[in-house]
């Protein structure tokens, strides 16, 4: 059984604007971002790889992960889009996703990737920036014409500065979400492919996003499968997380799956003991007072997933792990009940 996950995080970034000394707040619902995928998605029967790669793609939204992440996971929602007969909607929505302006936590513009696509589909795109975002100079300082201020592939800076493909006009007012503004990637012969509902292989292993930092623990960030990509939410549970983490994608189905969830309840049980001022290794991901935490400085940056939502360690479905997530307190019981773990959330 597949179930919906509720997530809306609220990213907020603080910081002087254009060396005024007041400071302007920022905020996205970055889960908006891959709605429209993560539906033409299902409607291609991707199944569970849907809402695992789509999570994933919007973390890299956040501001801790590097310039090329963003990119890394559009390739990602492209290749699993392969998969399913080349679904024209997945590709589409994929180039405008790979164009969403990323979080700034100093209002100053985001670095742009420097690396080229896999996919040729996201040749040329870059990032939009927020209109809030300061045109001139980039995060770390970087005045345009520096290092990063100048997307792969061109020679001058953007013009109009924050625009991109999908939007040429300039940045998009803070908050938006550039697939609620337009359709239209911008690029010439999006896809000549046939949009299908149905699909190749639905199993078919996608990579996931670098972003996330590898380790072998069982703490999965946002529904990536931690065979993969699995950070660990502290040092203690660290050390806990992979002492917990006994089952293997060699186990049986039953195995696995009660395993899952007997995991997710002792990460529940060790977020509980969290509070914003924990120690942590940098661009991690916890459960901080019922919020989503990630690790910035050393200490949880934390952000609430919403109204009647919750953050939550849970269960993979098809494979061993976990996944941090937002959504209901009901979902995330009844996604560990359905492993055959007892005693709730914590065990």
């Amino acid at each position: 059984m597949q179930f919906t996950t509720l997530v809306a995080f609220t990213i907020a970034a603080t910081a002087s604007v254009y060396g005024a000394p007041i400071h302007k707040r920022i905020a996205q619902v970055i889960s908006d971002s891959t709605t429209k995928w993560e539906a033409a998605c299902d409607a291609a029967s991707g199944g569970a790889q849907c809402n695992q790669v789509a999570v994933a793609s919007f973390s890299t939204l956040l501001a801790a992960p590097g310039p090329c992440e963003q990119q890394n996971a559009a390739d990602n929602m492209i290749d699993l889009a392969k998969t399913l007969s080349s679904n024209a909607d997945m590709i589409k929505f994929a180039q405008i996703f790979a164009q969403q302006p990323r979080n700034s936590p100093t209002s100053l513009s985001v670095p742009y990737c420097q690396s080229a696509p896999r996919n040729a589909e996201l040749n040329g795109l870059f990032q939009c920036q927020f209109q809030g975002d300061n045109p001139t100079t980039f995060v770390g300082g970087i005045t345009v014409g520096g290092n990063g201020t100048i997307p792969f592939g061109m020679s001058a800076p953007v013009n109009p500065a924050g625009s991109c493909p999908a939007n040429p006009s300039g940045p998009i007012a803070d908050g938006s979400q550039l697939v609620d503004l337009t359709q239209n990637p911008g690029v010439g012969g999006t896809t000549t492919s046939k949009n299908t509902t149905g699909g190749s292989n639905s199993t078919s292993t996608v990579a996931t996003p670098s972003a996330i930092p590898s380790s072998s623990s069982a703490n999965s960030d946002c529904g990536e499968d931690p065979a993969e990509s699995t950070p660990t939410a502290s040092p203690t549970i660290a050390a806990s997380s992979a002492a917990a983490s006994s089952a293997t994608p060699s186990s049986t189905s039953g195995n696995f799956k009660l395993a899952n969830g007997q995991n997710a309840q002792k990460l529940n049980a060790q977020f509980a003991t969290l509070t914003t001022t924990s120690l942590c290794t940098e661009g991690t991901n916890a459960c901080v007072n019922g919020a989503f935490g990630q690790c910035v400085g050393g200490t949880y940056l934390t952000q609430s997933c919403g109204s009647g939502l919750i953050c939550a360690a849970l269960p993979l479905v098809n494979s061993a792990g976990t996944s941090i997530t937002c959504t209901t307190n009901a979902d995330a019981l009844a996604r560990i009940a359905a492993t055959g773990a007892q005693g709730g959330l914590t065990g």
